[in-house]
């Protein structure tokens, strides 16, 4: 099959960006002729509210010049592709509640917008799938037709034997730094902690518009790495002791994923698809979004019970292993191209 994949971005941390680069992989092993747009690319506009519609737009005309068994788009805005594209199937996939990610980060006028664009682009779109749960039963409930579940999945293979470490007691975030992330909230957890005479090292890794900001209130045992390679940034979470995601939106996490595939024990917020891959109690802690207190103290159990710390550790790698493997997931894709 000749398959066009569709995403902003295909190299970086990013949960995006890995799920198609290695979704990419995997297709090509298999012999497929795959094809990418994405900003590396081809052009776009680099002002932060006008990136990603004007790679969608170009995107949509540049796939007006090839025909193609397959597109496959990843992300909501770049459905625009699905418009223009030639080809015999058109698959979508959602990464989440697109429309209420917007609204958190640009406000309700333009999340309610993004609403009607999405029942666009799902009219143009043959297939519609979804790497949660959560956001395949709303869009499926919404929309009034069925959406796939097919998750998010890792390479367990480059997952790194040894970590690296900045302190004791290492707390860490890997992801983009941005409002829906929640680092902020992560960061007043941290500094409660400290008053409570709680000893820790937060290290963030990653960059993202909120990044000067968040440096600015940071408490003074923060450590802010930037964006790193993902071999070095899976090796720092390999040498943490406990991995915090504080979203107040999100999808299914690749990097929650990656945490528990190093065996690390994990804090997540109830929200969007965390809550289908932490079992509070079992696997991890689920915490309340927007809650420093609540954040900070499940981070604080883990810290200080090491017997605890290594059971959630050892459950969220079994998780992953027996539902989250590639070698489960591109067959499933297969089976949509056809």
């Amino acid at each position: 099959m000749r398959i066009l994949l569709v995403a902003s971005r295909t190299s970086g941390i990013g949960g995006i960006a890995q799920h198609v680069s290695e979704l990419t992989r995997r297709l090509r092993d298999l012999g497929e002729d795959v094809d990418i747009l994405s900003t590396e690319n081809t052009p776009y506009v680099n002002v932060r509210r006008l990136k990603n519609l004007s790679f969608a737009l170009i995107s949509a005309l540049k796939a007006l010049r090839s025909r193609y068994d397959v597109v496959h788009v990843h992300g909501g805005l770049n459905s625009l592709v699905l418009l223009s594209a030639r080809a015999e199937r058109r698959v979508l996939t959602l990464h989440g509640i697109y429309s209420r990610s917007i609204g958190i980060l640009h406000g309700g006028i333009i999340g309610r917008t993004s609403q009607r664009f999405e029942e666009i682009a799902f009219r143009r779109a043959d297939v519609v799938t979804a790497v949660s749960r959560t956001a395949a039963e709303y869009y499926t409930k919404r929309l009034g037709r069925e959406v796939l579940h097919i998750p998010n999945a890792i390479d367990l293979s480059i997952i790194p034997n040894e970590g690296r470490r900045f302190g004791d007691n290492q707390v860490v975030f890997v992801g983009r730094l941005s409002r829906e992330k929640g680092i902020d909230v992560l960061l007043r957890a941290v500094r409660r902690l400290k008053t409570q005479g709680v000893r820790c090292t937060l290290v963030i890794v990653g960059d993202g518009p909120e990044r000067n900001h968040l440096k600015e209130i940071a408490p003074e045992n923060t450590r802010f790495l930037g964006s790193l390679p993902r071999r070095e940034a899976l090796e720092v979470v390999r040498g943490s002791d406990v991995f915090v995601l504080p979203s107040r939106y999100e999808g299914l996490s690749t990097s929650l994923l990656e945490a528990m595939a190093c065996e690390i024990p994990v804090v997540a917020t109830r929200v969007g698809g965390n809550s289908e891959l932490v079992s509070d109690g079992e696997n991890g802690f689920l915490a309340n979004p927007d809650d420093p207190e609540d954040l900070g103290e499940k981070i604080s159990l883990i810290l200080e019970d090491r017997e605890l710390a290594r059971m959630f550790g050892a459950a969220g790698r079994r998780i992953v292993e027996e539902n989250y493997s590639w070698d489960v997931v591109v067959w499933k894709y297969m089976r949509v191209y056809s």
